[in-house]
């Protein structure tokens, strides 16, 4: 197909979405490269994202051309491409996300640099959606979120937690300091480790460097905020006896996590090469055939909107940040970070992606009297 077919086909997708080629609204696409249509229609979001890396097109409202384009799922009216299809193969065949496997999404993207997630973050150091239903900005969010999770836990002094996959520590942190709670957290990031130990320093709070599958003992609640992102689909099963297995016969479970409508395998091919490695978003259908029989789901919240607002935060503090980041990046990193930013803030906006909070207890307790919202 020549060019001007390619052209075309093109200008007929988007304008689907109501997004017209060099239009006028912030959400129009600005070509600057006219390869640009041959390389989206073969590689889909990889190619409309890697070519946004090369600069060869532009658009003052990155969040809200995606989430048109989601919204009138143009994916879906493209053929699937080679690359895409690879990598379903790949998750179908293989577990993505062993003990082996889970340290890169550490390396690859945890680990980039401190002083960009200092910048970007507020000062808990939170790297997962704040809770806006009565903040108004990025710090009032955070603290909002964690004080929902402390509460729905039920949370109080001397409990032990274990958190799975800890972050920068944020929340062992919170917990420890307000409740007095006793918190061992694991993640697969060396830097986030580092960070949150000293985050920690002088608290009852236990920080380890290891897979999540490492962890044993006996804790009256077990937590997961923003990591079963990184779980993946063939372990989902494996993860909730793991915490069925750890959490005493009166304790609670907690997850938070990213939650997509439909149950997939991975995530599209640009997120898993350039952002998270092995990624997929779980489903209602993966989370509840991989409860059942375990758990008893007490409460399933959905406030994805919220993650709207806490990425446009995000990106604010991060253009902001970016005159003192830059000698340590380089443009085609700033523009890699900006389209992630603001595409996942479209997603969200389009209700494409969710987040969920699910608190959970073993079969046979009673219902716990912690305040569930």
């Amino acid at each position: 197909m020549n060019n001007d077919k390619l052209k075309q086909s093109f200008q007929w997708l988007v304008g689907l979405a109501g997004i017209t080629v060099n239009g006028t609204h912030p959400y129009d696409i600005q070509v600057k490269n006219d390869e640009l249509y041959g390389r989206v229609l073969s590689d889909t979001a990889l190619g409309l994202g890697e070519s946004y890396m090369d600069q060869w097109w532009e658009c003052k409202a990155i969040d809200t051309f995606i989430d048109r384009i989601l919204r009138a799922d143009l994916l879906s009216k493209v053929k699937q491409d080679s690359a895409t299809a690879w990598q379903l193969f790949k998750a179908r065949a293989l577990n993505l996300q062993t003990p082996h496997r889970s340290f890169l999404v550490g390396r690859k993207h945890y680990d980039i640099g401190n002083d960009l997630y200092l910048a970007m973050l507020d000062k808990r150091m939170q790297y997962t959606c704040g809770y806006w239903e009565a903040a108004d900005n990025l710090e009032s969010a955070q603290k909002a979120k964690l004080e929902l999770i402390c509460r729905k836990i039920g949370l109080r002094p001397g409990m032990k937690i274990l958190e799975l996959g800890c972050g920068f520590g944020g929340f062992a942190r919170y917990a420890a300091r307000k409740y007095d709670a006793h918190v061992t957290g694991f993640t697969v990031s060396k830097e986030q480790a580092t960070f949150a130990a000293k985050l920690c320093s002088g608290l009852p709070v236990d920080i380890r460097y290891d897979d999540y599958r490492n962890a044993s003992g006996e804790y009256d609640r077990v937590v997961s905020i923003g990591m079963m992102e990184h779980v993946g689909h063939k372990n989902y099963r494996a993860y909730m006896e793991l915490t069925h297995r750890l959490l005493k016969d009166d304790g609670i479970a907690f997850v938070h996590t990213i939650g997509g409508n439909t149950s997939r395998k991975i995530c599209n091919n640009w997120t898993l090469k350039y952002i998270f490695p092995n990624s997929s978003l779980p489903s209602i259908a993966q989370l509840g055939k991989a409860m059942e029989g375990l758990f008893v789901v007490e409460d399933w919240h959905n406030f994805g909107q919220d993650y709207d607002k806490t990425l446009m935060a995000w990106y604010k503090n991060f253009k902001q940040a970016w005159p003192g980041l830059k000698h340590n990046y380089s443009e085609r990193f700033y523009r890699m970070w900006e389209y992630y930013l603001l595409s996942c803030a479209g997603g969200f906006r389009s209700r494409s992606m969710q987040v969920w909070q699910m608190v959970m207890t073993k079969s046979g307790r009673t219902r716990p009297d912690c305040r569930i919202t």
